[in-house]
């Protein structure tokens, strides 16, 4: 999907790396769909927000920051679902929508579910929060695709971001701003893009500001 940054290269990494060895809990999910795109995924997010995102094991993560009141609500799900040690999968007869794990990882202790389909309103929203990611992710990987190497699909990305947004489907928007403020910035890009994307840049700094 994407050539990935080096971990050890981008600040948000060495802060995640910090966490990890500092043995804050963590939230896992991964889902795994061959013949889906992507056909793996995996998120991990720990107490301070800190965020990696793969879509292979063996890949360098995209990292990012989710703001407070979001990692609140995830990690109040998983409290709601005691942090994934009693079953979830429906047991209905569905159609196969990628095989779903959530774990949740505490120092040494651990503890995880599995399923196809759920019916808990909770795991329900947690796996949404975790989708909404993927797709953030996969947008952003997008942009920075088209920013370097195809200046005319600037334009499509900048309204599929556009759409997420309005949708409130963009998780950790703030990590879109560099892009953003490149293309506003730059004649290289359709006059109309550089509107579009400054206006944007904009209105996500206005919804997050700095403390």
């Amino acid at each position: 999907m994407r050539t990935p940054r080096k971990f050890a290269a981008a600040l948000p990494g060495l802060a995640f790396a910090a966490a990890v060895l500092a043995g804050d809990p963590q939230i896992i999910y991964t889902k795994s769909f061959p013949g889906s795109d992507p056909a793996y995924v995996e998120v991990t997010i720990d107490k301070s927000g800190q965020v990696a995102y793969r879509e292979a094991p063996d890949d360098d993560p995209e990292t990012f920051q989710l703001d407070a009141p979001s990692t609140a609500q995830i990690f109040d799900l998983a409290e709601k679902l005691d942090h994934f040690s009693h079953p979830l999968e429906s047991g209905l007869k569905v159609a196969n929508m990628g095989m779903k794990t959530l774990r949740w990882q505490d120092g040494g202790k651990g503890s995880e579910a599995k399923f196809n389909y759920t019916l808990e309103p909770d795991a329900r929203a947690l796996q949404d929060w975790f989708e909404r990611i993927s797709e953030t992710e996969r947008l952003l990987a997008a942009l920075r695709r088209a920013v370097k190497h195809d200046k005319l699909g600037v334009d499509s990305a900048l309204l599929n971001i556009w759409s997420a947004w309005d949708h409130k489907r963009l998780a950790g928007a703030e990590q879109f701003l560099p892009l953003l403020d490149q293309v506003a910035q730059s004649d290289l890009y359709m006059h109309m893009d550089r509107e579009r994307a400054a206006e944007l840049a904009e209105q996500i700094r206005a919804a997050h500001p700095k403390p």
